[in-house]
Protein backbone atom coordinates (compact mmCIF):
# COMPACT_ATOMS: atom_id res chain seq x y z
CA UNK A 1 0.00 0.00 0.00
CA UNK A 2 1.49 3.34 -0.90
CA UNK A 3 1.11 6.03 1.98
CA UNK A 4 -1.97 7.63 0.14
CA UNK A 5 -3.65 4.33 1.02
CA UNK A 6 -2.79 3.96 3.82
CA UNK A 7 -3.44 7.75 5.27
CA UNK A 8 -7.19 6.59 4.13
CA UNK A 9 -7.41 3.10 5.26
CA UNK A 10 -6.66 3.94 9.28
CA UNK A 11 -9.52 6.69 8.56
CA UNK A 12 -13.07 4.83 10.09
CA UNK A 13 -16.52 4.58 8.28
CA UNK A 14 -18.27 6.20 6.96
CA UNK A 15 -15.51 8.94 7.14
CA UNK A 16 -13.24 7.03 4.80
CA UNK A 17 -15.73 6.81 2.10
CA UNK A 18 -16.75 10.35 2.27
CA UNK A 19 -13.29 11.52 2.21
CA UNK A 20 -12.74 8.81 -0.73
CA UNK A 21 -15.69 9.90 -2.46
CA UNK A 22 -14.55 13.55 -2.29
CA UNK A 23 -11.00 12.87 -3.50
CA UNK A 24 -12.21 11.16 -6.48
CA UNK A 25 -14.60 14.16 -7.35
CA UNK A 26 -11.63 16.47 -6.75
CA UNK A 27 -8.87 14.22 -9.03
CA UNK A 28 -11.59 14.13 -11.47
CA UNK A 29 -12.74 17.80 -11.94
CA UNK A 30 -9.77 18.41 -13.69
CA UNK A 31 -7.60 15.16 -14.19
CA UNK A 32 -4.87 17.28 -16.81
CA UNK A 33 -3.65 19.49 -13.98
CA UNK A 34 -4.70 18.16 -10.61
CA UNK A 35 -2.63 15.64 -9.02
CA UNK A 36 -2.06 13.99 -5.45
CA UNK A 37 0.92 14.08 -3.50
CA UNK A 38 1.44 13.05 -0.08
CA UNK A 39 3.33 15.39 2.19
CA UNK A 40 3.33 16.06 6.09
CA UNK A 41 1.68 12.93 6.58
CA UNK A 42 -1.34 13.97 4.71
CA UNK A 43 -3.04 13.59 1.13
CA UNK A 44 -2.16 16.85 -0.49
CA UNK A 45 -3.74 18.22 -4.07
CA UNK A 46 -1.73 19.99 -6.28
CA UNK A 47 -2.71 22.22 -9.59
CA UNK A 48 -0.01 22.44 -11.95
CA UNK A 49 2.51 21.30 -9.20
CA UNK A 50 0.85 24.19 -6.90
CA UNK A 51 -0.55 23.34 -3.49
CA UNK A 52 -4.47 23.84 -3.57
CA UNK A 53 -5.71 21.82 -0.84
CA UNK A 54 -5.34 18.81 1.21
CA UNK A 55 -7.45 16.70 3.61
CA UNK A 56 -6.83 16.85 7.27
CA UNK A 57 -8.86 16.00 10.86
CA UNK A 58 -9.50 19.19 13.71
CA UNK A 59 -9.43 17.62 17.09
CA UNK A 60 -11.26 20.66 18.17
CA UNK A 61 -14.73 20.21 16.02
CA UNK A 62 -13.64 16.56 16.12
CA UNK A 63 -14.03 16.38 11.84
CA UNK A 64 -12.26 15.67 8.85
CA UNK A 65 -11.72 18.92 6.68
CA UNK A 66 -10.47 20.33 3.50
CA UNK A 67 -7.81 23.25 4.06
CA UNK A 68 -8.09 25.05 0.95
CA UNK A 69 -4.72 27.64 -0.33
CA UNK A 70 -5.29 30.95 -0.62
CA UNK A 71 -8.25 30.54 2.00
CA UNK A 72 -7.39 34.44 2.81
CA UNK A 73 -8.36 35.76 -0.49
CA UNK A 74 -11.84 33.52 -0.78
CA UNK A 75 -15.07 35.01 0.66
CA UNK A 76 -17.65 31.49 1.41
CA UNK A 77 -19.69 31.90 4.92
CA UNK A 78 -18.89 28.15 5.04
CA UNK A 79 -15.29 28.12 5.34
CA UNK A 80 -13.30 28.82 8.33
CA UNK A 81 -9.91 30.70 9.18
CA UNK A 82 -9.19 30.25 12.65
CA UNK A 83 -6.37 32.61 12.37
CA UNK A 84 -5.00 30.50 9.64
CA UNK A 85 -3.00 33.38 7.46
CA UNK A 86 -3.27 31.48 4.42
CA UNK A 87 -6.07 28.96 4.41
CA UNK A 88 -9.04 28.59 5.81
CA UNK A 89 -11.36 25.28 6.17
CA UNK A 90 -14.66 23.68 5.33
CA UNK A 91 -15.60 21.19 8.19
CA UNK A 92 -17.07 17.85 6.56
CA UNK A 93 -20.14 16.75 8.68
CA UNK A 94 -21.27 12.64 7.86
CA UNK A 95 -24.28 13.36 9.02
CA UNK A 96 -25.24 15.99 6.46
CA UNK A 97 -25.23 15.81 2.90
CA UNK A 98 -21.86 16.81 1.08
CA UNK A 99 -21.93 20.06 -0.30
CA UNK A 100 -19.69 18.53 -3.43
CA UNK A 101 -20.61 21.54 -5.77
CA UNK A 102 -19.76 24.26 -3.38
CA UNK A 103 -16.15 22.12 -2.82
CA UNK A 104 -15.75 21.85 -6.42
CA UNK A 105 -17.00 25.23 -6.92
CA UNK A 106 -14.25 26.45 -4.18
CA UNK A 107 -11.53 24.01 -6.14
CA UNK A 108 -12.22 26.24 -9.54
CA UNK A 109 -11.91 29.78 -7.63
CA UNK A 110 -8.41 28.83 -5.73
CA UNK A 111 -7.19 27.66 -8.85
CA UNK A 112 -7.45 31.27 -10.22
CA UNK A 113 -5.34 32.66 -7.37
CA UNK A 114 -2.58 30.08 -8.65
CA UNK A 115 0.16 31.31 -10.72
Amino acid sequence: MNPIQEYFYKISEPERSILLFLRKKILESDPENITETFSFGLPFFKYKKKMLCYFYFSKKHKKHYISFYHGDQLDYPELISEGRKKFKILLIDENTDLPVELILNIVEEVKKYIR
